[in-house]
């Protein structure tokens, strides 16, 4: 019987290979797609069966140094609005009102982008409406009318490169009342960060 599972493991195999190849040749995209998310739920457990969580959500296109520098003109230039990602615009959605590095953000769909100098980071949230989908290397639109706050982030070296974009939305574990944490983004050796608070 295993002997059986196992070949037709194989003839399974083979038939994928098979049209895999007569599709012609493949490429991996240079980038793909990632999130991070905090669900917030009610601290009482019959009010938490009946009511729907509550989420703050950050989806970013996540590229990789794959060999290159971090802060070059071609990849991320100093002085010069990034989007935080690859391909389409990077968000931030949420369901409750926030404080985001002391600034307030009615609940709703952000577009974040940043931008690098060489006396640190600003990230800057903008209406969703400045969300076009932009080629891989297309210039970021930037409208300052769009802007619904302008934050400081907070940056640190580390001892190791990180080879892919990668953000956190992180939950404070510290006891309070009122659910707060930590945006950290990190790539090469930058790691960026900044506070979050529902307000």
């Amino acid at each position: 019987m295993r002997y059986q599972s196992i070949a037709v493991a194989l003839i399974s195999n083979a038939a994928v290979a098979t049209t895999l190849v007569a599709q012609g040749p493949m490429r991996v995209a240079p980038s793909g797609r990632a999130t991070t998310q905090v669900t917030l739920t009610l601290v009482d457990s019959a009010a938490r069966a009946s009511a729907k969580p509550s989420i703050i959500r950050i989806d970013y296109g996540q590229p990789h140094l794959r060999g290159r520098k971090l802060l070059t003109d071609s990849l991320v230039p100093y002085d010069k609005l990034w989007r935080m990602g690859a391909n389409t615009a990077t968000t931030l959605s949420t369901d409750l009102d926030l404080v985001i590095g002391g600034k307030s953000l009615p609940k709703g769909t952000y577009v974040l982008q940043s931008r690098p100098s060489r006396g640190g980071w600003k990230l800057f949230i903008q209406k969703e409406g400045t969300r076009p989908e932009m080629p891989e290397m297309a210039p970021v639109r930037y409208n300052p009318a769009d802007d619904v706050a302008q934050v400081d982030l907070r940056q640190t070296t580390l001892p190791a490169p990180v080879e892919s974009l990668t953000m956190w939305l992180i939950p404070s574990r510290e006891p309070g009342v009122t659910p707060r944490g930590q945006i950290v983004i990190a790539w090469g050796t930058i790691a960026l960060g900044t506070d979050w608070s529902v307000k």
